[in-house]
């Protein structure tokens, strides 16, 4: 079942997913100074979790990206399907196992959401997201895991997260707060 490991006993388990971490959003036609300055920090992070425990998300869009309803208002294409910008940064995606990789069409993804919460409902779970971008798909993300895990600790690293800009980061981080998305 997508590589998701049981674990037995009492011990809570630990999730990291890693939201988007493709070239096209670090230094790509949507990078930033703020995304390429976390790249390092998600390593380590990525590096503290046993690999069967790490997860990610890649934005995946078709070539007709700016005919559809998201190309219209961000009208710059990005994590084209196939693309050097679609893929995952490679010293990030070696330390991922490729079945662990969730590709999403939209800002959450709605199969990881699913496909965690079917194979964890009766452990003691905690998530934690890193990535790109927080005001984004990091939000999106945690919003829709806690939607389908209300009782699942989630929580984001914020020196593992940009935004879009640190000003929107600032936000994305105040509202997950509000929707007690923890370690913020």
């Amino acid at each position: 079942m997508r590589g998701l490991e049981r674990k037995r006993g009492n011990d809570m388990k630990k999730i990291l997913i890693v939201i988007d971490m493709q070239n096209d959003f670090i230094d790509g036609s949507l990078g930033t100074d703020q995304a390429q300055a976390i790249v390092p920090a998600v390593i380590r992070k990525i590096r503290s979790y046993p690999a069967e425990n790490v997860y990610a998300t890649r934005d995946t869009h078709p070539v007709d990206y700016l005919m559809t309803q998201e190309g219209k208002y961000l009208p710059v294409e990005h994590c084209i399907e196939g693309t050097d910008g679609w893929q995952i940064r490679p010293e990030i995606a070696e330390l991922i196992p490729d079945d662990h990789v969730f590709n999403k069409p939209t800002f959450g993804s709605a199969e990881m959401a699913q496909v965690l919460r079917e194979t964890l409902q009766s452990e003691k779970t905690e998530i934690e997201l890193v990535g790109l971008c927080t005001d984004i798909c990091v939000i999106s993300n945690a919003l829709l895991l806690k939607a389908v895990m209300p009782e699942t600790r989630i929580s984001v690293d914020p020196a593992c997260c940009a935004g879009v800009t640190p000003e929107k980061h600032q936000a994305a981080l105040e509202t997950m707060r509000s929707c007690q998305i923890q370690g913020i």
